[in-house]
């Protein structure tokens, strides 16, 4: 695993983004794990959040884009951190997009934030954590209504590695239903790996996600 995706995993634990114990879903999965990218609240935080994503992208899917769009709410902060840390890492100056929940009527009307899209875009969606889709069936609808674009692909923090709707992982239902390229920072496999090696998960703990895939795990 590349040196900066170790580095991520433990910058979300010093966050306190990342957690183990015992949580209940919003789809009512009991999981011995659970991500809050609302906990990234300081300067800090946004600030090496938005490199993460900033390395990941460039990383999957280079610098042919011009636009990153982060779905409101959580994707607002992000996207916006990550236009500001890829000018400093490969001086691209990318635009920053997000949708409003309620169309605005007035002012600076309309239903988007930030840069207008226009014919000819390249999209990249970058997202905190995917675990139904759902997100993407309000999002990509938005996107493609500004025009003639491409979405080049999906970015999230967190591959959770379990079923979506079917057989399939979230993100693999996305790329499948959309026909873009979906990507993490970094997958909860990865996570497990790292953090065993590092014995920060002990035995219990271990069994316990194992048991969680077992169940609930893209076969």
């Amino acid at each position: 695993m590349e040196g900066y995706k170790k580095e991520f995993v433990d910058f979300m634990l010093d966050s306190n983004v990342l957690k183990f114990g015992d949580f209940t879903l919003k789809s009512g999965r009991k999981s011995p794990f659970f991500m809050n990218a609302g906990l990234y609240v300081t300067g800090t935080q946004l600030m090496k959040l938005g490199e993460y994503y900033a390395q990941a992208i460039h990383n999957t899917y280079g610098d042919d884009f011009d636009i990153l769009f982060g779905p409101a709410y959580k994707g607002i902060p992000i996207g916006v951190a990550t236009t500001i840390a890829y000018s400093k890492l490969y001086g691209k100056d990318v635009k920053y997009c997000s949708n409003r929940k309620e169309e605005k009527d007035h002012g600076d009307a309309g239903i988007l934030l930030g840069s207008p899209i226009k014919d000819g875009d390249r999209i990249v969606v970058i997202e905190d954590v995917t675990t139904s889709g759902k997100s993407m069936e309000e999002t990509i609808p938005i996107v493609k209504a500004q025009g003639d674009v491409t979405i080049v692909g999906l970015m999230v923090s967190l591959n959770r590695c379990e079923r979506g709707k079917g057989e399939k992982s979230a993100l693999d239902e996305i790329k499948d239903l959309y026909g873009f390229d979906t990507a993490a920072i970094v997958s909860m496999n990865e996570v497990v790996d790292y953090l065993v090696e590092k014995r920060y998960i002990d035995d219990e703990l271990k069994s316990r996600i194992d048991a969680y895939y077992d169940e609930y795990g893209v076969k």
